[in-house]
């Protein structure tokens, strides 16, 4: 997946994949989302996901739809949802050792 944000390139496939995390609430709300850090280190998620989900897409005049999309993050937002879907030893190896 490729996107142009704020004039910036974001591309799955020249990222580096860092971690998959999948939420399963319901067939509408479910979403699969990736975590990829550019060469540049910029952060972003990409994912897809159904009608209720975060990655939704309008339809219609009130509708929504499955879809899928890119979402930049800051790092901070980055080491937060590491933390929160990711083993403290993967957490180390991205970010570096934390203090104990």
């Amino acid at each position: 997946m490729k996107k142009i944000i704020n004039g910036k390139k974001y591309d799955t496939e020249t990222a580096e994949w860092i971690s998959s995390y999948d939420v399963t609430n319901g067939r509408f709300s479910d979403y699969e989302e990736d975590l990829y850090r550019k060469r540049t280190g910029e952060f972003f998620l990409a994912g897809e996901g159904g009608p209720a989900s975060k990655y939704s897409q309008p339809y219609g005049d009130h509708g929504s739809q499955s879809g899928k999309g890119i979402i930049p993050l800051t790092e901070e937002e980055a080491r937060e949802w590491v933390e929160m879907h990711c083993s403290a030893d993967k957490y180390e190896d991205i970010f570096g050792e934390v203090e104990e």
